[in-house]
């Protein structure tokens, strides 16, 4: 079964698979790669230019259901798009699904980092010396005598070190770009073992991601990444559709 997997699909399983096992290597020696790799907010004092990249090839490490669900789900819908499109087509495509996942989730968490700077200086804190102290765990030694800023140095502490790893934004591209190329495609349920149409199962699936992306913000989940990247999906199969001869 893994000869018959198209080259670009094997090769994002593998690339993924080996972040994994790396990170978890390098979770025993005390680093935390999910940190290093995964995307922060732009404007965070974490925030490095190459996460925009590797942050869809990193996973939770406290259980291994988020990397076979993405895993399983990259097989499923990836293969098939790939042998349609052809691998230069289908690359760009899960990039760009996963940019877009990157995007949405800045979009407005870094706008409340770039409140939670001006808040602080307005405070009185040198946000040079300030982060210092963040970085290397001097959270004792920042000065807080007000309720007000314990507040808000608690707030720009959390949403620095807040950080996005998966693959779900471009996977999520794939969904969507699956539900419209093929809607009336049944997809077998597990439990119940029941057939659904691909645009009523994902079509849900997106809604419910939606719902969650607005009022669920209190979980671990990048609702908002989800989104973006079924977005961006949907977008390129609306340009790439209209054009039949070259689109298949």
């Amino acid at each position: 079964m893994f000869r018959n997997i198209p080259p670009v699909t094997k090769n994002l399983l593998i690339v993924n698979i080996l972040f994994y096992v790396v990170s978890l290597f390098f979770a025993q020696t005390g680093t935390d790669l999910t940190h290093v790799l995964g995307a922060h907010y732009i404007g965070s004092i974490y925030f490095e230019p190459y996460q925009v990249i590797t942050h869809m090839f990193m996973h939770d490490l406290s259980g291994i259901m988020h990397i076979l669900f993405n895993m399983l789900l990259l097989f499923m819908f990836g293969s098939h798009l790939e042998r349609i499109w052809g691998e230069k087509k289908y690359f760009i495509f899960y990039i760009a699904c996963g940019l877009g996942a990157f995007i949405l989730y800045n979009s407005i968490g870094a706008w409340q980092i770039m409140e939670l700077k001006s808040q602080l200086t307005n405070l009185g804190y040198d946000m040079q010396t300030l982060n210092q102290k963040i970085m290397t765990g001097n959270f004792n030694k920042i000065e807080v005598s007000t309720a007000l800023k314990q507040s808000t140095v608690q707030q720009y502490i959390n949403m620095s070190g807040s950080v996005m790893a998966g693959a779900s934004g471009a996977i999520f591209g794939l969904l969507a770009g699956f539900a419209l190329l093929f809607p009336n495609t049944e997809l077998q349920l597990i439990f119940p073992p029941i057939p659904v149409k691909a645009k009523y199962l994902i079509g849900g699936y997106m809604v419910f991601e939606i719902y969650n992306s607005i009022y669920n913000q209190g979980d671990s989940i990048a609702h908002l990444a989800h989104v973006g990247g079924a977005i961006v999906g949907a977008i390129f199969i609306f340009f790439w559709k209209k054009d039949r001869k070259t689109f298949y």
